[in-house]
């Protein structure tokens, strides 16, 4: 009997065309370019919209409000900046979604919202860097039974649910 639908205490066994993936975290780019020198923006996520961002010509300052305003729309560290090239709070700033529902998954760009920079033509731009690749049957719990049906093969999930960690099971060639 085959159990295909997710769920605590549900275990499989799940079929896949293939090996499962383990998936990829996106990478999205943040770019701040003209001359700001001061200044608020705004970012949004899924409908959600993050309180005004102070710029700041600090990288550490400027990315610390960045995160904070990140964390309290999505959840702790489930997107994580980091300094691309960033210059006195110019340049490209690095949004990895590797946390919570949004590791291991493609996600939905991140839209500016506002942007309220202020000083020489400042501007602000998100690009997709790293594209996320979902992982197969990611939402499953650990000990799911996972059947590759092209290549005969059986993979035990080992990670926990939201990730793509598996093993192969036995001597199966």
């Amino acid at each position: 009997m085959a159990y295909e639908v997710y769920g605590p205490g549900v275990y499989g066994p799940y079929y896949n065309a293939g090996a499962p993936v383990a998936g990829t975290n996106e990478v999205q780019t943040l770019t701040i370019g003209g001359t700001p020198t001061g200044g608020t923006f705004r970012l949004s996520y899924e409908g959600r919209r993050t309180g005004n961002i102070t710029w700041s010509a600090t990288n550490a300052t400027l990315l610390a409000n960045i995160q904070a305003a990140l964390d309290a729309i999505t959840g702790a560290n489930w997107i994580v900046a980091t300094a691309g090239t960033l210059t006195a709070g110019i340049g490209t700033i690095l949004l990895t979604f590797s946390g919570g529902d949004v590791a291991a998954r493609a996600v939905n760009t991140i839209v500016v919202d506002t942007n309220a920079l202020t000083g020489t033509a400042p501007t602000l731009a998100i690009a997709e860097t790293t594209p996320g690749v979902s992982a197969t049957y990611r939402d499953v719990q650990r000990g799911a039974v996972i059947v590759d049906t092209t290549n005969g093969k059986h993979y035990i999930k080992t990670g926990a649910a939201g990730t793509g960690t598996y093993v192969v099971t036995g001597s199966q060639t």
